[in-house]
């Protein structure tokens, strides 16, 4: 068997942290995607065997998401051909109190895999490298909120969990609820980078309705659009108003707050003025 690690989504949000620390630790990584040496695609099983050859522990995101309904039927296939193909260890990227995605982790926790999952609330870096980017950089951050409070979760500290599970022991059959420190409303994590960047930011709250709107302006698809506004409104409704334990209990500290996310955010410039896309 194989020592390498295998990352599938390797250039995504968590994954290329990922990576970019089990290289530092000077382990062997096995990169997977669509565009990696040996391709990875969720969406052709032909992919998966030979991505899974030899390999004992992986860490695994779902593309698109594991809200859609597809993706049941896909990560079972996906399961049996892991359990085939010998793997041992599964970290799973899932999220917090989705009907659909808690579907999908119960396919991992009946298998005979040894799994971890993951559940992160909203990543604050959605504001300075995700969709939320040019909205900061437009002046208005936009979303439909119902008002409550979110506890933004640093993608640093969730890859840090990611690597714990897939290179210590005392993990398996953990779920992880992986939050930040504190619980803000929406209106107070704007007004949290405002004062850091001195930027002139307002929030606004809107329908699911506007938001989808929102989403088809700048380029989604509207089945796409009509999808994810709804899952935005869903994960902002409130289900998710308070904090997890699960940095404590994987690493041992505190995770990072908001606050502090703002301001390396700022160090490293992310919000650096330049044109929004379009």
């Amino acid at each position: 068997m194989s020592s390498e690690i295998l990352v599938i989504g390797a250039t995504g949000n968590t994954g290329k942290r990922i990576v970019k620390r089990l290289e530092a630790l000077g382990l062997a990584v096995r990169p997977a995607f669509r565009e990696s040496d040996i391709p990875f695609d969720w969406q052709q099983p032909a992919t998966w065997p030979a991505v899974l050859r030899d390999i004992q522990t992986a860490y695994v995101t779902y593309s698109p998401d594991l809200a859609v309904p597809s993706a049941h039927g896909v990560i079972a296939a996906f399961v049996k051909a892991a359990e085939v193909a010998g793997l041992r260890r599964l970290v799973l990227l899932s999220q917090r109190n989705q009907v659909n995605a808690q579907a999908c982790e119960q396919l991992l926790k009946d298998s005979s895999l040894a799994w971890t999952i993951l559940q992160p609330s909203w990543f604050a870096q959605n504001f300075s490298e995700g969709g939320f980017r040019d909205s900061v950089l437009a002046g208005e951050v936009t979303v439909p909120t119902s008002g409550a409070a979110e506890p933004f979760v640093d993608l640093e500290d969730v890859a840090d969990v990611a690597v714990a599970a897939l290179t210590e022991d005392g993990h398996t059959g953990r779920v992880y609820e992986l939050t930040g420190s504190d619980l803000l409303g929406w209106d107070e994590a704007v007004a949290h980078i405002a004062q850091v960047t001195g930027r002139n930011l307002s929030f606004r709250a809107c329908s699911t309705q506007d938001f989808q709107q929102i989403l088809r302006s700048v380029g989604f698809p509207e089945a796409d659009a009509a999808f994810g506004a709804t899952l935005v409104a869903q994960i902002l409704d409130g289900r998710n108003a308070r904090l997890g334990d699960g940095v404590q209990r994987a690493l041992g500290r505190e995770p990072k707050s908001f606050a502090q996310f703002c301001r390396e955010a700022q160090a490293q410039g992310c919000w650096a003025a330049e044109p929004v896309n379009a």
